[in-house]
Order: structure tokens, then sequence, then C-alpha cells
């Protein structure tokens, strides 16, 4: 077996190019038959990742160059799936930084490489998209400097190795103007950069589990570097956790290594090297599963905590159980345990009568992956407004989290944009002209005053600008913040929506649904655009008569409704709201559904 590895993560902020190069590297290393079938972004294999376009989960694989073997991790580049990053980079020996030739240094780049930082290893760093038309490669290279000085790199950190490429194209060199031929480069100075620490095989076996698959044929399996000794299928393995408190034992019924993106079964595997493990039904992420001689655990990172919540219940509306198969309290319950135990970066709660759950993340795309796949999982259920985390300090102060948010925008759009964040209580860090009649603004804002910010920012500049937010520290409480100034157009009674009713109401707001869309009384149907709810009758057909006038009826045309994805109803809900979830329809609607019941509570409040 080849004891010569090197384990290295790639990093990069979204939509660097990570996922692309490492189809590159996979395909001029061997790795696929020459009539192979090979799909583009290979690593990407979930439906949402797919469709997305984007990394959510972080996945090994491995390539075969020269007389080494290299465990090549791809990370997620979205700050709400940070947390999948801290905890793979206690894998790596070494990582590749990949930065955009265009975009330059951006907020996830920070994020990633201050933790690569601290974790001591020392990055290539990669200035990719070589190809683009406007690259701006030099100035790139000299942000990035500056961005390892502003993290505190050390000496060594410091002199780190620089490559020119372009993934797409798959090719890499050491200079702007050099031939462009293929990878090697990259792979060569993956080999002579990064030095395997050489781990103590006389050691009793240990690893620490860093990613955890459920499968449906061996149960759970985690993933992890092997830190010392070696591991033999069969033999007597416990799992402990951080506290040194025995979670689970068993025999290590499979190993598996990764040969390209496939899992291949071993008989030992050895240390520094990473593995797919199999034979414990209890173990977790960040337990140390080693022999039954060790009882002291193996330090993990700590993961950064959670700033956004929700709270999910079962579908109460009076349509419930029309679209969905999976109801109960306990069928949802039992899928966000599941969830909490493999991703590290939500934390689940429930109430007391367990019919109530409590589940916080990084931000709304983290939340709104998660509902989607239950969503398509047949689930059913009834989602609250999301609400920011708090804490307080050591003198009782309340804090906040608070985001910097860095967008890319036409200098036509600079002033709407500095407006709107003003109203979202932003402050302006940096203005900077990046050329070509564009401007990088950098602001900081509270995080519960930029939800669902996206969509009004993509509306300001046309579709044109750039935006990205990321967590940057707890700052002071800023106050109270004005909710959504609309009010909500009400349905009276349950049925189906008429075309009719629809058009003469049109004036009134905007609609959300269309004609034959099923309706029930406290469903929100539409905005107005005044504060103010109204409730409104979206059933009222056309009265007919044997009367007939000179000429024919107007035809009734629909205004076409807007498509919103669940981060954007999310973030239009008022406390006093909430949103249904079903496999084949969202709906947003009064949390009570009784007006009467409402009117009650709203008069006690009001007294109160």
């Amino acid at each position: 077996m080849n004891k010569n590895f090197r384990n290295i993560t790639i990093i990069a902020h979204v939509d660097h190019g990570k996922t692309t190069l490492i189809d590159a590297l996979m395909k001029q290393s061997g790795s696929f038959r020459d009539n192979e079938v090979v799909e583009e972004r290979l690593m990407d294999s979930g439906e949402l990742e797919k469709e997305r376009g984007i990394t959510i989960l972080a996945k090994p694989a491995s390539i075969n160059w020269k007389d080494s073997r290299i465990n090549i991790i791809d990370t997620p580049g979205h700050r709400d799936f940070a947390a999948e990053v801290e905890r793979v980079l206690s894998m790596a020996d070494g990582a590749l930084l990949l930065i955009d030739s265009a975009e330059g240094v951006m907020p996830q780049t920070k994020f990633v490489l201050s933790k690569a930082l601290k974790q001591g290893l020392r990055p290539i760093v990669i200035i990719n998209k070589l190809d683009k038309a406007d690259q701006r490669a030099e100035e790139v290279l000299n942000e990035t400097f500056d961005l390892f000085v502003s993290l505190d790199a050390n000496e060594e950190q410091l002199d780190f190795p620089v490559l020119y490429a372009s993934g797409r194209s798959g090719w890499a060199c050491k200079e702007i103007n050099e031939e462009k031929k293929d990878l090697s480069p990259l792979l060569d100075l993956i080999i002579d950069h990064i030095k395997p620490i050489q781990p103590d095989t006389t050691k009793p076996f240990a690893m620490l589990s860093t990613l955890l698959y459920a499968d449906s044929f061996l149960g759970r399996s985690l993933v992890g570097k092997i830190s010392q000794g070696t591991a033999r299928a069969n033999q007597r393995i416990k799992a402990i956790n951080l506290k040194g408190e025995i979670v689970d034992e068993g025999r290590l019924t499979k190993i598996f290594r990764y040969e390209g993106t496939k899992k291949v079964p071993i008989e030992v595997g050895l240390a520094g090297d990473i593995v797919v493990i199999a034979g414990l039904e209890k173990a977790n992420v960040a337990d140390t599963i080693c022999d039954i001689e060790l009882n002291e655990p193996i330090k993990a990172t700590p993961i950064d905590p959670p700033t956004m919540s929700i709270t999910i219940t079962v579908n109460s509306s009076p349509l419930a159980g029309t679209e969905g198969k999976k109801l109960t309290s306990t069928q949802i319950r039992e899928r966000l345990l599941i969830e909490a135990q493999n991703n590290v970066g939500i934390s689940f709660s429930e109430n007391e009568k367990k019919d109530a759950f409590e589940i916080s993340g990084r931000g709304e795309l983290m939340l709104e992956i998660l509902l989607t796949q239950m969503r398509r999982e047949g689930f059913e259920m009834t989602v609250s407004p999301p609400k920011v985390l708090f804490k307080k300090n050591e003198d009782g102060k309340k804090l906040e989290p608070i985001e910097e948010i860095t967008v890319d925008i036409d200098d036509e759009y600079s002033s709407k944009i500095i407006d709107s964040m003003n109203k979202r209580k932003g402050k302006l860090i940096e203005l900077k002209d990046t050329g070509k009649e564009k401007k990088r603004l950098i602001f900081q804002a509270p995080t519960r005053c930029l939800m669902g910010y996206t969509s009004r920012f993509l509306t300001l500049t046309k579709g044109n600008g750039v935006i990205n937010k990321i967590f940057h520290s707890y700052g002071d409480y800023e106050g109270e913040i004005e909710g959504r100034r609309n009010g909500a157009l009400i349905a009276m009674e349950q049925g189906k929506a008429v075309a009719f009713a629809i058009f003469n109401l049109q004036a009134r707001g905007e609609m959300f649904i269309t004609h034959n869309d099923p309706v029930y009384a406290g469903m929100i149907v539409g905005l107005t655009p005044k504060p103010g709810d109204m409730i409104i009758n979206v059933m009222k057909g056309k009265k007919l008569t044997n009367m007939r006038t000179q000429g024919t009826d107007e035809n009734v045309v629909l205004t076409p409704i807007r498509k919103m994805s669940i981060a954007e109803q999310l973030s239009m809900l008022n406390s006093d709201e909430a949103l249904e979830i079903t496999p084949k329809s969202c709906r947003l609607r009064k949390a009570i559904l009784d007006p009467h019941q409402r009117k009650k509570i709203e008069k006690a409040t009001s007294i109160n």
C-alpha cells in the first residue's frame, strides 16, 4: 500500500471554481478511463447542489500522482455552510486557496483563510479563471498578500507559492505569460510544498470523526483522518466524546478509502490516510474513534455558533395532509434530530410537549436548504418567522450578530445601495473603484436588518449587482427596526380562488395567488401598499343573468404572480404570521387563522 499521502483541502469564496478545478485534476491524473462518461462538477453529487450550482456538503476524493496519493477535500464556498469548512480543515495537511482573477479577495476568502492559518496550514495560492476578459491577476495577488498580513500569518505562511490557472480550461502555470499546457505544475507543487505529517504507527488506532454519512447498506459511515496507529477490519473499537465519555463500542466492520470519488474496501487503514469506517451506531461528528485501550479524545476545532433560528411545528392549516405523507410531530422531530447529528452547523431544541422544534443555523440559505430537503422528502410543516440569536456581554449589555456585506455594482447604482443600507442600519466601511465604471462597497449591518435584502438588492441594481454576506462579530444592539410596512390581504373563507374576483382585487395590492388556487380563512393571498391587514373574498364569481348588453364582456387579464423562494417568504413574515410548507406549495398565513381570535389577542395586547 502507498504510504506517501498528501491531504489537501480546496478553500475559496463561492463560485471561484473549486469543484471545476477538481474535475480537471481528476481527469488529468488518470482517475477515469478514456471511454468513461464523466459528469460536470462531479463532486456536487447532491440533487440541490446540481440544481443551484453550489457545494453544500464537504466531500473527499483522491488522485494518484507519481509515487504519491493525494486526498482532496472539496468544501462549500457559501458562508452559511462554513461549519463544513471548519471541521474538514483538521483532516488536511495543506490547502489550495482559490481566488477569482476578476473578483479578487471576497468575504468568504477572508473567513476560510483565517481558519486555515489558525490550523497552521501553509496555503498554495491559485489565481483562478485567468481566461476571463476582465482578469486583474497582479492586483488580486497584492490584495491576497495584504489579506495574509491582516490575518497575522507567520513568516512560513507569508512565503506562499503562487500559480495562475484556469480550472475550466485545465491548465496552471507559474508566470502569467508562460506556456499554458496542463495542471502538472499544480500537482508537482502539491507534492513539493505540502509535506505530510508523519503519524506514529506504533501507537493504538485513533481517528477524529469529521464527516458522517448515512449509508443504506452499511449504516452510519464516519469519515476522518487516522491520527495514529492502523485500523484493521474486525478490530474492537469505541467512540469517546470531547469530555472523554464512552459513546459507543463495537467492531470495525468495514474500512474504505477513496479512489477517485468512489469508496474502495480495504483490510488495513494506515496512519495519515483519510478513510471511511462502519460499525458504530451512536458515534457522531467530533467523536474520537479509537482502540479499546485509549481514553484521551483528540481535540476538535470549535465550531462558530449559529446566529439565526426558526421554529418548526406540524402543519395546522385546513389543507393539511392533502399533499404530503409525513405529517406528525414525531416524524418531523426524528428528521430534525438526524439533521442536527449530521450537520454540526445546526443546533436542535424542543419544547416540553415535544411538538415545537427550534432549529438554529448560520443563515437564511442553510435553513432554506434544510426546509427544501424536507419538503422533497414529503414533509408538511409550519415555520415561524426567523429570529436572530442575541447574546449578553459580561456587563449584561445586549449584543446582536453583525454581518459584513460586500457589494460589486455599477457606479450608477451606488447611491441607491448606500441609501437602502442606511435604512437597514448599515455602516459604510469601505468604498473603492474597481475600474470599468464599477465600485465595491463594504458595509457592516445587523443580521436581522438584512433578512430578504438580496431580492431588494437585485431589484435596485436591475439584476447587475453581486452581493456577498458573512458573519463578522457580535456587536452592540442597534435598537428596534421597522418591520414590513405592507399590510396583508387575507382570505375570508376556504375554497378555490376565482379569476373574476382576483381581477377586481388587483387594484388593492400585489396578489400571491391565481385562478383555481386553493385558499382558506386566514391565508395571506397578497400584500396591500399601505399598513393594515384587509380581509377579502377571492371566491366571488360573476353573477350570471339572461340580460345581454350591447358588445361583449372584457377579458379577465390577471397580473402574473411573483415566484418567491422559501427564504424570501420567510423574510417578509411579521411576528403574527407563519409559512406553511408542503411538497407542492408554500403558503403565507396568519399564525392564528380565526379573525375573531386574532382581534381578541390584539385587544388584550393593546390593554397590556
